[in-house]
């Protein structure tokens, strides 16, 4: 199942890595989605806007994890492509004992700041309460997200999507069961969507890990690598702290975005709630490029060769190009479906389709810029290059924060749902620019290399 992306004609080979990836993806949202609904339908509305209300702080504590630990892999996959096996395995090691380390700081700060976070990103007094008794649970569970997101990149990283999709549809199903047991059978309420996240999380690293040990000798190490070693772990966090902070920064910006639509009431961040996991679904395809780009990027600079990694991006763009017009066709057509899901009958819809029509509709005519950033960034991050990727999450920040202020000052609800598209268009053309710049300077490292 592990896939060499150095040879073979690169679209084929991008499709083929990548098409396991959108499955597992958009599998992950779905049980993502499965939550709001039954909290939506079996607690309530302003259940449902509590849960919403903390989904840029989910985006921040899972991205983190997924940046962190797709730091760790990319040298994985560089040493993979590279043909030496006793760095790669003891990477793996290394990326392990670095988790362990992440998981105890990131378990403590979360835990710590989160009531204030709440109340500075304008949480509605009435879901206030219910909106720290989801998060906090999520919290708790941060050791799980990262496991499952470091074993998962390990495996991408020798070119293997396919196990971490079986294990991901596994958890996804166990996780619809749980929210059925938990929030309807024992009326848990929201804590109890979230704990069956972290648990459906949760059995899903163990088995990722028990693959990884039985199946794959590639990635187990020797009992002589479980160590920290300092010519593994400076440039694994040179690639993982900037993957981290970019995810970090680009939640920043999207929790300021949040404290916007908050200020219009529980029924728009119902509706924006709502509205958003389908886009979250729709934009799948983007982010398991991006996934792919950067496995492929890793794999190929791993072996020196440039002229393939750029036509690998040229397919990506190619690919991206059209599935970002056909998923804004299906997000039109949908929404108004889709958001039935979510409400029992007693939710008046008409009040909450103008919400989230004005949110899907913005962000369908931008999808185009968006699907550029996960390309150019994630291959710049698989080449080593994690600072540049950086600060395009800083150039959405800014984006977000000048769009949502104005939004906030002037109380325009469709400004503050044109954040997100600012902040695709300022990243889309930061990580361009960049990308090429980064291009040039592999050309220069490789011909020095040569020479």
């Amino acid at each position: 199942m592990q896939l060499n992306m150095t040879k073979g004609k690169p679209l084929p080979v991008i499709l083929m890595f990548t098409v396991p990836l959108i499955i597992g993806n958009v599998f992950q949202q779905l049980y993502n989605m499965v939550d709001t609904i039954i909290v939506g339908r079996y607690v309530g509305a302003d259940a449902l806007a509590a849960v919403g209300s903390t989904g840029t702080i989910m985006f921040l504590i899972t991205g983190f994890s997924q940046g962190i630990t797709s730091g760790f892999s990319v040298r994985v996959s560089q040493k993979y492509g590279a043909m030496d096996k006793v760095a790669v395995k003891r990477n793996v090691a290394n990326g392990i004992l670095l988790s362990v380390i992440s998981i105890m700081i990131m378990t403590a700060f979360t835990s710590s700041v989160m009531r204030p976070l709440l109340r500075l990103m304008n949480t509605p007094d009435n879901i206030y309460d219910m909106a720290y008794s989801y998060i906090i649970v999520i919290c708790v569970g941060i050791a799980a997200n990262i496991f499952y997101n470091l074993f998962s990149a390990y495996l991408r990283a020798v070119g293997n999507s396919q196990v971490p999709l079986f294990f991901l549809v596994f958890s996804a199903c166990l996780n619809v069961v749980l929210d059925i047991l938990f929030v309807v059978k024992i009326q848990m309420g929201v804590a109890g969507a979230a704990w069956a996240t972290n648990l459906s999380q949760a059995i899903s690293a163990v088995l990722c890990a028990v693959y990884i040990w039985v199946k794959v000798p590639d990635l187990k190490p020797e009992p002589d690598q479980w160590k920290i070693s300092p010519q593994d772990t400076h440039p694994q966090l040179a690639a993982g702290i900037p993957m981290a902070f970019q995810f970090a920064i680009t939640a920043s910006g999207t929790m300021i975005m949040q404290s916007a639509i908050n200020l219009f009431g529980s029924e728009a961040v119902a509706a924006y709630t709502a509205a958003g996991k389908l886009q979250n679904i729709l934009t799948q395809g983007m982010v398991a490029m991006g996934q792919t780009m950067a496995t492929y990027g890793g794999q190929n600079y791993g072996c020196g060769n440039l002229k393939r990694i750029r036509a690998g991006v040229r397919a990506a763009l190619f690919a991206e190009f059209i599935y970002s017009i056909a998923a804004a066709a299906v997000m039109i057509l949908l929404l108004k479906p889709c958001l039935h899901l979510f409400f029992s009958g007693d939710v008046d819809m008409t009040a909450m389709m103008p919400w989230a029509t004005t949110y899907c509709y913005m962000c369908a005519a931008f999808f185009l810029p968006l699907c550029t950033i996960f390309i150019f960034r994630n291959i710049m991050q698989g080449c080593g290059y994690g600072f540049l990727p950086m600060m395009g999450g800083v150039s959405e920040l800014i984006a977000r924060l000048i769009v949502s202020l104005i939004a906030m000052r002037l109380l325009s609800y469709p400004l503050a749902c044109f954040a997100d598209p600012a902040a695709w268009i300022a990243a889309g053309a930061f990580t361009c620019v960049s990308y090429l710049y980064v291009m040039k300077q592999i050309e220069k490292e490789f011909s020095q290399i040569r020479y």
